[in-house]
């Protein structure tokens, strides 16, 4: 008797849905036994680096900050798509040349958008 083709596919994914609910399940069990609940006002207070938390937890951050890493991340990123390009320069047809040069005009477009927008300068 030959076996089922996709009988050990059948198997990983049992194997691989029971380990995890195994171990959840071998942690609750040892949670429950070791660990009883003892709830006190240290125990629930607010915690902030050893230090008793004073002042509202609330504060504004300024906008800024986000949109310099975004924009830092966006043209991080296109290192990363122009190293492959860079690296095969000389065997790659018209076609890729002009796809690099579209990809780089779209991202000169938006560098000077973020630019005429203001989004570059430090307040």
């Amino acid at each position: 008797m030959t076996p089922h083709p996709y009988a050990f596919l059948a198997l990983f994914l049992a194997v691989a849905v029971a380990f995890p609910l195994v171990m959840l399940s071998v942690s609750r069990v040892w949670f429950w036994l070791f660990q009883p609940p003892k709830p006190s006002t240290i125990k629930n207070g607010i915690y902030e680096c050893g230090l008793a938390p004073t002042g509202d937890s609330r504060i504004q951050f300024k906008a800024h900050y986000y949109l310099y890493a975004i924009v830092f991340l966006i043209f991080d990123v296109e290192v990363l798509f122009l190293l492959p390009f860079a690296v095969a320069f000389t065997g790659l047809s018209a076609g890729a040349l002009f796809a690099m040069l579209v990809f780089i005009l779209l991202l000169v477009e938006g560098l000077v958008w973020a630019w005429h927008r203001g989004h570059l300068n430090w307040k």
